[in-house]
């Protein structure tokens, strides 16, 4: 662990659905530096996330080094393909997976972070989102509109999140 003091400070970590990705390595690493810690859920995983969450099946990961367990703030759901809610398509917002969950794009977690914590609630913004429609096919056999999905999941989605998020930082945020 690096000697970095987080005490007093919040960070999103956008991009946790389970307890093997860097997102949750990231988080886990700003939580033992003192920050408080909220995540962000791909919508089609956040229930999957807090079955595992609510059933013990991440205690094991959760163990802190001081004997503590990691505990995030808020977990939010959030499709970083839609900037705001007036972007998500009529079939997405119906989806069993989506349909109870408020606002779920990047405009609708900033607006939350806010409700939840004020006007400028961060201090770390931390972008851990990979994901597209055809990930598990061999490279090869990608299509165009599979690689431009991946792409805005994955590396647009970095954009908008800062474009929204950014003013919600407190002075001297990342």
């Amino acid at each position: 662990m690096l000697p970095i003091d987080l005490t007093g400070k919040r960070a999103l970590v956008a991009g946790v659905a389970d307890d093997n990705g860097f997102g949750w390595a990231i988080a886990k690493a700003f939580a033992e530096a003192g920050a408080s810690v909220c995540v962000a859920t791909w919508p089609p995983a956040l229930n999957i996330f807090l079955t595992l969450f609510e059933r013990g099946k991440l205690e094991e990961s959760r163990a802190m080094p001081d004997g503590s367990k990691l505990t995030f703030e808020r977990i939010y759901p959030l499709d970083a393909l839609f900037d705001a809610f007036d972007d998500v398509p009529e079939e997405v917002r119906e989806n069993k997976r989506y349909k109870d969950l408020g606002d779920y794009s990047i405009s609708g977690v900033a607006n939350r972070l806010v409700a939840d914590f004020g006007d400028q609630p961060l201090d770390i913004v931390f972008h851990s989102l990979a994901n597209g429609p055809e990930v598990k096919k061999p490279l090869l056999e990608v299509s165009r509109a599979g690689y431009l999905a991946a792409s805005s999941a994955s590396a647009y989605s970095l954009v908008s999140m800062v474009q929204r998020l950014g003013p919600l930082m407190r002075r001297g945020g990342a």
